[in-house]
This record gives C-alpha cells, structure tokens and sequence, in this order.
C-alpha cells in the first residue's frame, strides 16, 4: 500500500520513485498536482484509492513542470479517463515536446562516482524515466486566482526550473505545493531541508533562484515540495535556507 500523509486538512502527499504527488480532496471530488514516472501510475492508483476515491473523481490535473517524473498518472489518467491537465502557457508547450527542458543521460556520465548518482539512474530508469511521454492537449492555467478545482489552487508562476514551471497555492491551509523550485531532499544531494536541486537539474542557466522571490512573497508554513518531505516552516525561511545553501 502507498504511503499517504494527510500535511493539511484534505491536502495528501504521496509518494512515487523518489518524487512526490499532491492530491487534494474536496468531498468526493480531487485534484491531482503532478504525477510521478509512468512506472509510479500503479502507486498513484494506490493512494487515490486508500483515500476511499477512485481516478475517476479527480475532476482536474495540474503540473507543475514537464518533466518525466511529474508526468507519469497525469497522462496515463488523462488517455484513459480523459481527465483534463493544466499548466504554465510556456509549460503546455513543453508538455506537448515541442521542445525539452530535462537532463539527459549524457549529463549524468561525469557525475557517475558522485554521491548518490547510480544507484538513483538505475531506480528511476526502472521507473520510466527513459519512456517518450508527452501530453498533447494540456491547457493553459491563467494567473488571476483560485482555479475552478477542487482545493481551489492559485498557480503561482515560477520560471526557472523550466521555462514555465508554475507552484501552486492553497492560501485557505497555509499551503505551497512548490514542485522542483524549491525542494527538501534529492538523491543526489546530501542535504537535508530546504533547498535548489543540484545544477545538473537547472535547465534556465540559474534563473531557478529567482523563482524563489516568487515563493517568498506568498502566505504559507506547510511546504509540499516535489522531491523530499513536507516541511512544516514559514516559505520565507525555507527560501532563506535554500539561498543560502546555493551560494
């Protein structure tokens, strides 16, 4: 059975390979904040279900970025329940491939004596990461409040990461799902708390620290983070702490 840590009243994270998945619940009816490799759709499954829900009652999608560790349920459920998937302007053009924004196997060739880089390759390649996977047909969230989604989710636009990588806000709990501009943990890093992903992962020449001014700015002390654990601390802090350990 999946893990499924309730980090706000009907705010759920759970888990995939290495990567976590947001869902927020609003009676019967959810909302799915991105969705683990394809390889994770089963466990995603899991977690839907141990909340007494089915895929069927997700009502929308959200991704924060697109990437294949984000991507895997989302489409899966988008092709078979025809669920529909948000994101970024940029980020809907990324989903479709008209261009890609993600580390490569090449990339990770130096790094291969590094902490952490092997074992983590051959887990996540396991996992889908090496799968073509696009979503053809995203839509376009509009930054000017809640979406029209169960928990109501403010987008909040975060480029840098990717070009169009968006978080989203849940001002009613206190609540920032920051996708992988701001995260706790990584594989390949030895840090623990808030913090960047190692460089490797930055594909925007180091605009992902300016995403941080974005995050900084909102209401929020319950961090859902793409990678790592919920961090329960002031976002202000937490891109505090992420600054200073990227210097």
């Amino acid at each position: 059975m999946t893990a499924v840590d309730e980090v706000a009243p009907n705010v759920f994270r759970a888990t995939g390979t290495d990567v976590n998945v947001v869902i927020l619940q609003d009676g019967d009816a959810l909302t799915l904040v991105d969705g683990g490799y394809p390889g994770d759709v089963g466990a995603i499954e899991n977690a839907i279900r141990s909340l007494g829900r089915r895929p069927e009652d997700v009502q929308g999608m959200l991704l924060t970025h697109a990437h294949i560790d984000h991507m895997g349920a989302l489409a899966s459920f988008h092709q078979r329940f025809h669920i529909p998937v948000f994101a970024d302007p940029t980020e809907v053009a990324h989903a479709r491939r008209d261009y890609l924004e993600q580390a490569t196997a090449k990339d990770f060739i130096p790094m291969l004596h590094k902490h952490g880089v092997l074992p983590w390759l051959l887990r996540v390649a396991r996992a889908g990461a090496t799968k073509p996977l696009a979503i053809a047909d995203a839509q376009a969230v509009l930054y000017d409040g809640p979406l029209d989604l169960p928990g109501a989710p403010v987008p909040v636009a975060t480029h840098g990461h990717t070009s169009g990588h968006a978080a989203y806000h849940l001002p009613q709990h206190g609540v920032i799902i920051t996708g992988d501009a701001l995260v706790t943990a990584h594989p390949l890093s030895k840090l623990r708390g808030p913090q960047l992903l190692p460089p490797v992962f930055d594909h925007r020449h180091g605009d992902a620290g300016a995403a941080l001014e974005h995050l900084a700015a909102l209401e929020a002390d319950t961090i859902v983070p793409g990678h790592g654990p919920a961090a329960f601390m002031p976002i202000a802090d937490a891109v505090e702490q992420a600054r200073d350990r990227g210097r």
